[in-house]
Formats: structure tokens, C-alpha cells, sequence
């Protein structure tokens, strides 16, 4: 089993800054599981790394799709195994919703996305009548679904349509097994002092030109139905270009959702993963993380 390891944990939380520093004590490599920083041009809203804070690291599954194209945590999946699997450097995945990094780590084995007519009927029914629908077809997989999230409403029923039964079940078969040999390392603080860091990034991110980057997306023909636009830092512009919001009023959107996600990632990870918990600015227990993960890639290597 090849090794992997997984720097995991809620937003503003220091992961890229650990990850960097393990990877240059390990001649590592880091995968990005962002699914906004993948895209090209959405650097302030998604957090991206800078060239000058990767300090020679390379990195990957970023900046690597335009605006306008589609991504999903089968892509992830299938991007990020690729690279692990044909790479001699310890690889490091940076980030990344629990989804993903299940899908990457585990035997998660998506439906091939056949091009078909069969959800061409889901394409043209409103949100409220698909999230209907998916309620009656799985009810299980719905309450894993933002009624809002058409696309992946869409897959489920076009899933249960094409096999003849709910996803939920399909996925219930599967051993839930790691097909890694995965350190998941994460990154943690009180929840106050995370809060407060997540409140002043993002008052950073509009100091740093985040109206500018949403306009200039926006003139480019993105618009906030496509895939990008709907990580935060981004959706929550809808309200302001529409004129129901004021820039002021979507700072705070952005922060109210940023601390809501923290907290599901929190509450996943502790529920789906055997993560070790440190923080990263207290020198004591991140010095015993690098340590304790330098000694694991060692063993058996």
C-alpha cells in the first residue's frame, strides 16, 4: 500500500503553511483538494496559494481548469490517485472537503458518467421539484444534499434512473476501506480563535481585491450558476450584483458561511476519519506532528 498524507481540517486553519514545511522535510509534493482552487483565476476568494508561500513545493490540481468547465469529486478522484500512483515523492493532500478526500482515500467507486439523454427531463425542473423528487426516489441521499444543489441532485436521480436503484444504496455496499496506507493529520485551535481567524481572512480577501476578481470573472461571461461560483467567497455576490446586497453585507455572508462550513468539517472529519488532532502555531505540538509523521513515512519505505 502506497503511503499518503492527508493535511486535513477546517479553513484558516494552517494547513497550507504545515503542509509546505512537511513537504520540504520529506523532498514531498502537495495535491490541492480544493475545489475552487483548481480553477483558473479564482485566487482570492478560494485562498490559493502563492508562489512565493509554496517556497519551491511543487504542487498540484491547482489553477489547472478554466471558469467554465466542470468539476466534481470524481475528477478529484481520479486526478489525485493518478498522481499518487505514479509519483516516487511522498505525496501530501492539502485541504479538501470530506467528500473528497473520502473519495481519494477509500474504495469510493463512483457511476460512470455515461453521455446519455436520461437526465435531459431532470435539466429542465426547478430545484424545489427535483429536490421533491430525490426525497421520494432516495430520501437517504437527500439529507446528504443541499436542496440548492442541482448537480448533484441531478446525478443521483440520473444514477437511480440508469440502475434501477437509490444511489444511497449503491454506496452502502462498498467496504469503505482505505486503498492507502493514510497519516490524516489535522489542523485545529478553540473554536473562538479559529472564528476570529476565519473573520479576519476574510477581511483580508476584500483589502486584496475580492470585488474586483468576482467583476472581473463576471465580465469574462462566468456567470454564478457556473460550478466555480458556488464555493464561498463567491455565491454569496449573487445577492450584491443583483442589488440585494451591500459589499459590507457579503463580507459578512462570507464569514457566517465560512464559519458554518468550519464547523461541518469539524464535525465529518471526527465521524469519518481517524484524524490526529494538533495545532499548528503551538511549536510543541506541531514540531511532535512533523516528527511523529516523518517517523511513519519511514517505516516500511
Amino acid at each position: 500500500m502506497k503511503k499518503v498524507i492527508v493535511i486535513a481540517g477546517p479553513t484558516a486553519s494552517g494547513k497550507s503553511d504545515f503542509a509546505v514545511e512537511l513537504a520540504q522535510r520529506l523532498n514531498g509534493e502537495v495535491i490541492s483538494g480544493d475545489s475552487i482552487q483548481v480553477y483558473r483565476g479564482l485566487d482570492i476568494g478560494s485562498g490559493k496559494i502563492t508562489e512565493e508561500e509554496k517556497k519551491g513545493v511543487r504542487h498540484y490540481l491547482i489553477d489547472t481548469l478554466s471558469p467554465f468547465e466542470q468539476y466534481s469529486a470524481a475528477d478529484f478522484q481520479k486526478n489525485a490517485r493518478q498522481i499518487i500512483d505514479s509519483s516516487e515523492k511522498q505525496m501530501i493532500i492539502c485541504g479538501g472537503t470530506g467528500l473528497y478526500l473520502k473519495a481519494c482515500l477509500y474504495d469510493y467507486a463512483f457511476q460512470e458518467e455515461e453521455e446519455d439523454t436520461e437526465s435531459a427531463e431532470f435539466e429542465e425542473m426547478d430545484n424545489d421539484s427535483l429536490y421533491a423528487l430525490l426525497l421520494k426516489t432516495d430520501p437517504l441521499q437527500a439529507e446528504k444534499i443541499h436542496p440548492n444543489n442541482r448537480q448533484r441532485i441531478i446525478r443521483s436521480l440520473t444514477i437511480a434512473r440508469r440502475t434501477g436503484r437509490p444511489q444511497s444504496e449503491i454506496v452502502a455496499e462498498q467496504k469503505h476501506e482505505m486503498i492507502y496506507d493514510a497519516f490524516i493529520a489535522g489542523c485545529t485551535m478553540p473554536r473562538n480563535e479559529l472564528y476570529e481567524r476565519i473573520n479576519l481572512r476574510v477581511g483580508q480577501m476584500f483589502e486584496a481585491g475580492l470585488q474586483r476578481e468576482v467583476e472581473g470573472l463576471l465580465s469574462s461571461g462566468v456567470t454564478f450558476d457556473h460550478p466555480c461560483m458556488k464555493g464561498i467567497g463567491y455565491r454569496e455576490w449573487r445577492g450584491y450584483f443583483n442589488g440585494d446586497l451591500s459589499a459590507e453585507e457579503v463580507k459578512e455572508e462570507i464569514r457566517k458561511h465560512s464559519r458554518q462550513f468550519a464547523k461541518r468539517q469539524y464535525t465529518w472529519l471526527n465521524h469519518q476519519m481517524p484524524v490526529k488532532w494538533f495545532d499548528p502555531r503551538v511549536d510543541s505540538e506541531r514540531k511532535a506532528m512533523l516528527e511523529e509523521i516523518e517517523d511513519w513515512s519511514r517505516q516500511n519505505a
